[in-house]
């Protein structure tokens, strides 16, 4: 059974930046590509960001240039640094282990962007 932890969300102003923290109780790891999605009440969860277990980088266009993912093997754990912050990045965040076609989930925490 994998479990996901995420921690570091926040309140942040506008322009103000955030690093959102996951650390995976599983000794696979390192052979498996990470992601971070968000969701907003209402809305369908949104994929952000993926890094894979050789280390290629993909983000959504609406977080490029804004925020990066990266990984930690020796320590089972993924960041999302996420700088810039605007008000449309309030969702609830999520990170995600791949395993084949299914995909295991943390409980999420809270970013919120407001002034």
């Amino acid at each position: 059974q994998v479990q996901l932890l995420e921690s570091g969300g926040g309140l942040v102003q506008p322009g103000g930046s955030l690093r959102l923290s996951c650390a995976a109780s599983t000794s696979i790891f390192s052979s498996k590509s990470m992601e971070w999605h968000r969701q907003a009440p209402g809305k369908e969860r949104e994929l952000v960001a993926v890094i894979t277990s050789d280390g290629s980088r993909n983000y959504a266009d609406s977080v490029k240039g804004r925020f990066t993912i990266s990984r930690d093997n020796a320590a089972d754990t993924v960041a999302l640094q996420m700088n810039s912050l605007k008000p449309e990045d309030t969702d609830v965040y999520y990170c995600s282990m791949v395993m084949g076609l299914r995909k295991y989930w943390g409980q999420g925490t809270q970013v919120t962007v407001s002034s």
